[in-house]
């Protein structure tokens, strides 16, 4: 899916992919915007990001608010922004941000729950296999009381300050 809106700066639009594919890896908070009839709600999440499969995968509670709106509506549009801060003096800001448009869902195969929280310990955490082994994630009982979902990109837009 090609992105329905452009940069307005072209100066400072992100276009590299490696480049795109940089900042998901580098940050660890995303603001996922979702929509339903004519109510919009934001949720923060931190997440793990799969080149390979292009998604972003989250640990969640098993029901929710975001749940409830990505039933009725599962295409969202998240950012994630990386802040290098203001600068003093001259009205600027240092920053690099990625908007990424897809659809969010509940992963339910537990193959997948446990990829997903490999993907998101991987991203997040020095050693995912301590964490997973410790925590027992690597058994279907541990989700029974958690849940995983995941947001499959369609396309992401980039842009740049300073």
């Amino acid at each position: 899916m090609d992105a329905p809106y452009h940069v307005r700066r072209a100066d400072r639009e992100i276009v590299d992919p490696t480049e795109l594919d940089a900042l998901l890896h580098e940050g660890k908070y995303v603001t996922i915007a979702f929509a339903r009839a004519d109510e919009p709600y934001l949720v923060t999440l931190s997440y793990g990001f799969d080149a390979e499969r292009r998604a972003l995968y989250f640990h969640t509670a098993t029901e929710g608010v975001k749940y409830e709106f990505a039933e009725a509506n599962p295409q969202v549009c998240a950012s994630v922004v990386l802040d290098g801060g203001y600068v003093a003096g001259e009205c600027e800001h240092n920053y690099r941000s990625v908007v990424v448009r897809g659809t969010f869902a509940r992963v339910t195969d537990p193959a997948e729950l446990r990829h997903g929280m490999r993907v998101l310990l991987a991203h997040l955490e020095d050693d995912a296999e301590e964490w997973m082994t410790s925590r027992r994630l690597d058994r279907d009982s541990a989700y029974e009381r958690m849940a995983v979902a995941r947001l499959d990109i369609g396309s992401v837009t980039g842009k740049q300050g300073k």
